[in-house]
């Protein structure tokens, strides 16, 4: 504590600075900030001047504690005015990596904030090269209209809204571009190998009881399309031309172009209306992975090879880190019966889009009309 010795002889004295070593705020203490700050608004203003005044704050070291995730250590310079109100702050990690600062503005605060080669503190590690954000904050809620980020080599761009009035709730939007997916797959999604270039708008939301609940609380949904990629640990194209009964696992499908629609919430993943196309392959589809990482659907595949091609139904089980395709009962007994009327190769391949066809004709159940 520095205190200002000339206005010892004066009514008011004054600190010049507090300075405050290793704070840790937990949750609790965070939310209980609102209800100091409205006690000291409605208390009666003093007519006389106060005995003591503090003109700035420095913390170091500090820490912010919300259970199991935690952001810091940091450094804040807090100034305060004539009513000990905040002036501005700045914050920033000890490493240096982010930047923020805040001016009050009316009953608002505007923030400015800046990072580089920073780490996503809470959910999956991500690593931002760069990262801008700006916007309006109160005592309970925060408006970040400009977010802007360079990471994985690619480019984000959006906002979102953030209330902790009660539990941690939040919204927003994002234009991803160009963003290598080798290794955010596997942050995202543990088990995930994908490479490619994604391109996605995304639409999120979540509320949760606290920040570490916050990702499983998440639900984001998404067009995406990536481009000149690879699936690794399934080959779509040995699967189809094959056909082994107890399915096909290992290897890679290479495309050109992947894209669909993606729901993740609950810590599933819904993808349909999937499209992938690669040279001799194309295919399109639905797949589910559920929470144990655990693989569902249906892929058709369209092999084309010189002077035929084939429509393959096939089925997707097993797990993410060992997928497993296996053709359908139809396609496997019309591939059977292709190979015998007209040999390897064209019968095979005859016969496995016949064997689909007929599957997709009479193996769907008809909707039954409801009693009136």
């Amino acid at each position: 504590m520095i205190p200002d010795l000339f206005s010892l002889l004066q009514s008011t004295k004054v600190i010049k600075r507090v300075d405050i070593d290793s704070l840790s705020l937990t949750r609790k203490a965070i939310d209980n900030i609102p209800a100091w700050i409205k006690a000291d608004a409605d208390a009666p203003q003093q007519q006389t001047p106060p005995l003591l005044r503090v003109e700035s704050l420095r913390l170091t070291n500090a820490l912010v504690n919300f259970g199991k995730t935690s952001l810091g250590p940091f450094d804040a310079r807090i100034s305060l005015n004539d009513t000990g109100a905040p002036k501005d702050a700045s914050i920033a990690t000890q490493d240096g990596k982010l930047k923020a600062l805040i001016t009050p503005a009316g009953s608002k605060y505007l923030i400015d904030a800046s990072a580089k080669s920073w780490t996503l503190p809470a959910g999956p590690a991500l690593v931002f090269d760069e990262l801008i954000v700006k916007g309006v904050a109160t005592l309970n809620d925060a408006d970040l209209g400009e977010i802007r980020a360079g990471l994985y080599g690619g480019t984000v761009t959006g906002k979102t809204t953030v209330s902790w009035r009660k539990g941690l709730q939040l919204g927003g939007a994002l234009d991803v571009r160009g963003l290598e997916l080798t290794q955010v797959a596997a942050l995202l999604s543990p088990g995930t190998r994908m490479s490619g270039k994604l391109s996605a708008k995304l639409v999120f939301s979540a509320s949760a009881a606290s920040a570490d609940q916050i990702v499983n609380a998440l639900r984001l949904e998404t067009r995406f399309d990536v481009r000149n990629g690879a699936l690794h640990g399934v080959d779509i194209e040995k699967a189809a031309t094959n056909l082994i009964k107890q399915g096909t696992t290992g290897g890679e499908t290479r495309f050109e172009e992947l894209s669909g629609h993606l729901v993740m919430e609950r810590g599933g993943y819904r993808f349909t209306r999937l499209k992938i196309a690669s040279g001799t392959l194309a295919a399109d589809g639905n797949v589910s992975i559920s929470t144990r990482k655990e693989l569902s659907g249906r892929i058709n595949a369209q092999i084309k090879a010189v002077g035929a091609s084939a429509n393959v139904p096939l089925n997707v089980a097993g797990t993410l880190d060992s997928p497993l395709l296996y053709p359908t009962a139809g396609t496997v007994a019309g591939a059977a019966v292709g190979t015998a009327i007209l040999g390897p190769g064209l019968g095979t391949s005859a016969g496995a889009k016949v064997g689909g066809w007929a599957e997709n004709l009479f193996g769907k159940k008809e909707k039954k009309t409801p009693k009136k």
